[in-house]
């Protein structure tokens, strides 16, 4: 039998709750989550726009007082007449100490949650991870402490055997040897060793996310184990991975107590990171504000302000490497 449009059956009713929810009605609930959601990220926004516009007001007024050129003097005197201060020395000692921590650390940490996640059996897996998770919670003073009275004394071998063999290299040349190791090369060890449970963690808890179905399916063509996590696993866990990495680097750039303890600070800017001397803003930061004046204040808040730029700058070369990896980012597994 045809059915007409005059004989076909009504449609079936549809329910209330349904119907509203169709117009796009909310509940209270969810517009109050909404809002707090929406407000906690213009906070964040608001309380990031503060701390620069301080930071820039403070910077302003003691550029503008400074007798010398702020980007290339080496001499940090805040608290003479007229005041010389500059930031050659902490911008240099600050990124080289960062990236010999982050050239121990990363590959490492990535072994390690590699080990943890695919090597390790759980008897052994277990307690590891639980040590990892101790020493993220170790104050860097303590680190501080250790790396002076412990880490300087025991690298005086280390040091006079890459000056012996390494030498050649300029960065690993010794001016003066036998001399106690407080230098950049120490201070990027300590941080290196500060940031590895970071980058560890969640290096682990990312790779755990690769969907299982991906090495199962390398595992089923013939792969080795290194196979599929060098096809698989690493190329699926590559953002996570790198916003790890970031993490530790932003940690090594700010790092303070640790590195005024085992940094003899000094005004002299060399290629040779094995010779005594050197500075990071954080730790000049951390060395001069008891004793500064209001205007060696404002100089020590315009070298914050260097270092607050420096970071946003790595965050956002950091989220710019990984728009580019969208496709092993797991929105697509």
């Amino acid at each position: 039998m045809e059915i007409t449009k005059e004989t076909a059956p009504p449609p079936p009713a549809v329910p209330a709750a349904a119907a509203h929810g169709r117009r796009g009605v909310t509940r209270p609930g969810d517009r109050i989550f909404s809002g707090l959601s929406r407000g906690s990220g213009i906070l964040l926004l608001v309380l990031m726009a503060a701390i620069a516009v301080f930071l820039t007001v403070r910077a302003a007024n003691a550029i503008s007082q400074d007798h010398g050129n702020f980007l290339t003097t080496f001499e940090w005197d805040a608290n003479t007449t007229p005041p010389v201060f500059g930031i050659a020395v902490l911008l240099y000692g600050t990124l080289v100490s960062s990236v010999i921590a982050m050239a121990i650390a990363v590959p490492i940490a990535v072994g390690i949650a590699l080990f943890m996640t695919h090597y390790a059996p759980r008897r052994l897996g277990g307690p590891l991870a639980y040590v990892i998770d101790l020493l993220a919670a170790v104050p860097s003073i303590v680190y501080g402490l250790w790396g002076a009275l412990f880490l300087v004394p025991h690298l005086q071998g280390l040091t006079s055997w890459l000056d012996q063999y390494l030498g050649w290299t300029v960065i690993f040349d010794q001016s003066n040897p036998g001399t106690a190791p407080r230098n950049l090369f120490t201070a990027g060890i300590l941080l290196a060793i500060m940031i590895l449970p970071i980058i560890t963690n969640v290096s682990r808890e990312v790779i755990r996310q690769v969907p299982a179905a991906h090495e199962e399916a390398a595992l089923a063509l013939g792969a080795t184990r290194w196979e599929t996590i060098r096809m698989s696993v690493l190329p699926f866990a590559r953002s996570g991975i790198i916003s790890a990495s970031m993490l530790g680097l932003g940690r090594a750039l700010g790092e303070t107590m640790a590195v005024v303890t085992v940094l003899s600070s000094s005004d002299k800017l060399t290629a040779h990171i094995l010779d005594p001397g050197g500075g990071t803003f954080a730790a000049n930061i951390a060395s001069h504000f008891g004793e500064a004046t209001s205007l060696g204040r404002d100089a020590l808040i315009a070298s914050g302000l260097v270092l607050f730029v420096i970071t946003l700058l790595v965050n956002g070369a950091a989220r710019v490497i990984i728009a580019r990896r969208k496709e092993y980012s797991g929105a697509n597994a």
